[in-house]
């Protein structure tokens, strides 16, 4: 048998205090490691505050959200009324074409990264208006990128919610670089249409 004996065990344990395992084991126990993409999707999908907007019935499905009975807050969305201080704004209700250049404003003014959530029939498709209505807007995609659209005249509070979980699973798929990248891109095209 060539079991070690007693002092060479003692030797091994002042030479070799902790075997290589068994640190990995104790920092991964006690210590986070992530990386500063993983850190900034995780604050930013933990604190979207969106912009309260709405201009016809959709939007009272939305406001019952910030009740008690639905507790909008449980999910970090605090909601704002400017657009400086929030980063989704949240499409409730038909989009006229004289609220449309105020929309792209409000848009516009939002700080980067920023979100949209096309909520209800009339927002997405023009919904009962398009077919009569010259002054409804067929889509608010046509003015302001979309993220996320809920179907629905108009859709339930649980369709609000479940919508803004898929933004947050977009959001935590989507990289610091890529979108400050897409946002250079942008300014280079918006400065260069201006010229």
């Amino acid at each position: 048998m060539n079991s070690p004996t007693f002092e060479q065990q003692q030797q091994e344990k002042i030479l070799n205090p902790s075997s290589p395992t068994q640190i990995t084991q104790d920092l991964s126990e006690n210590v986070i490691l992530t990386t500063v993409d993983d850190i900034y999707n995780w604050a930013r999908l933990s604190s979207l505050w969106p912009m309260l907007y709405g201009t016809a019935c959709c939007f009272i499905e939305f406001a019952a959200l910030i009740g008690s009975r639905f507790d909008f807050d449980r999910y970090g969305l605090v909601p704002r009324s400017s657009p400086r201080q929030s980063d989704l704004i949240i499409t409730a209700g038909t989009i006229t074409m004289k609220m449309a250049p105020a929309l792209v404003r409000l848009y516009e003014e939002m700080p980067e990264p920023k979100y949209v959530i096309a909520m209800g029939a009339c927002t997405i498709t023009g919904g009962m208006f398009s077919s009569d209505s010259t002054t409804a807007v067929r889509g608010v995609d046509k003015l302001i990128p979309v993220d996320v659209y809920i179907p629905g005249c108009p859709p339930r509070p649980e369709a609000i919610f479940d919508a803004i979980i898929k933004l947050r699973k977009r959001s935590r798929i989507s990289r610091f670089k890529s979108e400050l990248q897409a946002s250079n891109k942008l300014t280079v095209s918006i400065a260069q249409d201006i010229i």
